[in-house]
């Protein structure tokens, strides 16, 4: 005969347990105000006794038609979001914004698998796109569920309410401070994935524009090719030929990757002197393979990042300011209160690793 399954202990037997009301163990735990503290201390004694762990979640979101959270899917691992000063700037933000809606936050990382049947059965009240790809399932998984929406770094010609910053803007001012200091040999550091070639080429093309094409989809977040069409405008203007511009990739967007990049183009005969990196982060790796090198910062090359990260300052990185922290808490508040696009302004912050090119 097949074992019986073992009940788990419902409200219901918390109550008769202690001799009060179905309605007395509700309160204990939704509404403690109803209770004075001891008997509501009686109430959850009474329940860790028995096993009892409170009222079911799923149970009670459909009672009152909210999860109470919000769900942030990213294009991430999650140890990566917590070490990438961007990503964690941009997290803080976006937590800043569910404490002042009064909600929590549910985090969707990158996954081998299953991360859209999470997606599609999480508790939640709506999602937070940050930075994933336009034909990640788990965009479409959130479509699918018909809950509401917020698209970070996104094309703003994706469906739905976005929050961006001014990349093309940002990207321009950074590379005509170096056009303006006299520097004709650049080189790019960008992550790159094999996905992103025809992007690049695009890019590269006096027409390209997102407006006519969906080459910036291919991109597996929009800022690259937003960033790499404002680095473009300033040289092309300066007669510098876009196509022949070397790039040096990693596989990600990490200082190792910005280092094995930078690597790249620092071992070339006609070795730039100046370097554009997508990021601050990978700006500290072209910073480590110059220094490797014997090259000096700002007197032999000059680098200029891109987010001005707390260490950028330290590292006295010329970089393009974004606010993370807003753009986050500007999501929140696009999804709880409506409303269809923001875009936040960049400021290009000059420091020590840039400087005249050399003669």
């Amino acid at each position: 005969m097949a074992a019986r399954t073992a009940q788990l202990p419902t409200l219901a037997d918390v109550a008769s347990h202690i001799g009060v009301s179905r309605t007395t163990v509700s309160n204990a735990y939704n509404r403690p105000d109803q209770l004075s503290p001891a008997l509501r201390e009686r109430v959850l004694a009474a329940a860790r006794e028995i096993g009892y762990n409170g009222p079911d979640p799923m149970a009670r979101s459909l009672r009152s038609g909210r999860a109470g959270s919000l769900g942030l899917v990213f294009d991430y691992r999650l140890r990566e979001i917590f070490s990438d000063p961007a990503a964690v700037l941009f997290l803080s933000g976006v937590a800043a914004g569910c404490e002042d809606q009064g909600t929590g936050l549910a985090l969707v990382p990158q996954l081998p698998d299953g991360a859209a049947e999470v997606v599609r059965s999480a508790l939640v009240d709506g999602y937070v796109m940050f930075c994933t790809p336009e034909d990640d399932e788990r965009l479409e998984a959130v479509r699918a569920r018909g809950l509401p929406y917020v698209l970070v770094d996104f094309s703003p010609y994706a469906d739905g309410p976005h929050v961006n910053i001014d990349d093309r803007g940002g990207a321009r001012a950074a590379a005509q401070h170096l056009v303006d200091l006299g520097h004709r040999r650049f080189g790019l550091v960008v992550p790159f994935h094999e996905e992103d070639s025809a992007a690049t080429a695009a890019a590269a093309e006096d027409d390209a524009d997102p407006t006519k094409s969906s080459d910036e989809r291919r991109w597996r977040c929009f800022i690259r090719y937003e960033r790499l069409v404002g680095w473009r405008e300033p040289l092309q203007a300066a007669g510098i030929d876009w196509s022949a511009v070397p790039v040096g990739s990693g596989p990600d967007g990490s200082e190792e990757s910005g280092y094995q990049a930078a690597v790249q183009l620092l071992d070339r005969a006609d070795r730039p002197t100046a370097i554009i990196c997508l990021s601050d982060v990978m700006a500290f790796g072209a910073m480590r393979a110059a220094a490797e090198r014997g090259i000096r910062v700002p007197q032999d090359l000059s680098i200029v990042g891109y987010d001005d990260v707390p260490e950028a300052a330290s590292a006295a990185l010329t970089t393009v300011y974004q606010d993370h922290a807003a753009k986050g808490e500007q999501a929140v508040r696009l999804l709880i209160e409506g409303g269809d696009h923001v875009v936040l302004s960049t400021e290009l912050v000059v420091r020590a690793s840039s400087g005249p090119a050399p003669r």
